[in-house]
């Protein structure tokens, strides 16, 4: 494993004795349920040199800063709205010396807002945020028209395509792709659900904090 990787790994089991990041404790099921699964996201063509990357509820950084750290041709930002979790990134990146990766303090909605961070990046990823129709109005207010969303998703990402179908219409979202991902570990079924972004997010979305996930769209 790539020597980034294993100092973060051991911080992140450093720092999860007081700090709530990840139900996972065994070194070699974070290899493969974080950080190979963070890297399927390479396996598709859209990290070309220079894209502006962001990763809407990073959590404890999945799966941005492995991409980052696999990539330091891209630029990423870890946005959470969590300052714990932040100041542990901030710590990893430091200790790393990866320079390609900054954090945001912010909760998703208000940061797709924001003029610096809205519609200002070529790629989102997501995993293990919130239903597709939900994460459709947090992540692609962040997407410049051409750019694609990348939600990580499970057995159900079908299901949740169908459900999603009127939220990426109005969002501005068109072509939809889904690729399958095989990891290490068979057993486990994932999927990137790959959103195009065709025209600009309305100015009334995302809407106020908390009322995407009470009334999706």
């Amino acid at each position: 494993m790539d020597k980034k990787l294993e100092q973060y790994r051991d911080l992140l089991l450093e720092w999860n004795e007081h700090v709530n990041l990840t139900a996972i404790t065994d070194p070699e099921e974070i290899r493969i349920k974080h950080f190979e699964d963070s890297l399927t996201c390479l396996k598709t063509d859209l990290f070309t040199s220079g894209v502006k990357v962001i990763d809407v509820g990073t959590g404890a950084g999945f799966p941005g800063l492995p991409l980052a750290m696999a990539r330091p041709d891209i630029s990423v930002t870890l946005l959470d709205s969590l300052k714990k979790r932040l100041l542990f990134l901030d710590e990893v990146i430091r200790q790393t010396d990866t320079k390609n990766a900054v954090t945001v303090h912010a909760r998703a909605e208000d940061g797709g807002r924001d003029k610096k961070l809205r519609e200002q990046f070529d790629i989102v990823v997501s995993r293990a945020v919130s239903r597709l129709s939900v994460l459709c109005e947090y992540t692609l207010p962040y997407l410049k028209v051409g750019g694609t969303l990348i939600a990580m998703k499970g057995p159900s990402a079908e299901e949740e395509l169908a459900e999603a179908k009127n939220a990426i219409s109005v969002l501005g979202g068109g072509t939809v792709t889904l690729q399958k991902t095989a990891l290490e570990d068979e057993s486990l079924s994932h999927c990137l659900v790959l959103i195009k972004k065709v025209r600009p997010t309305p100015t009334t979305y995302p809407r106020k904090a908390g009322t995407p996930t009470k009334n999706p769209l």
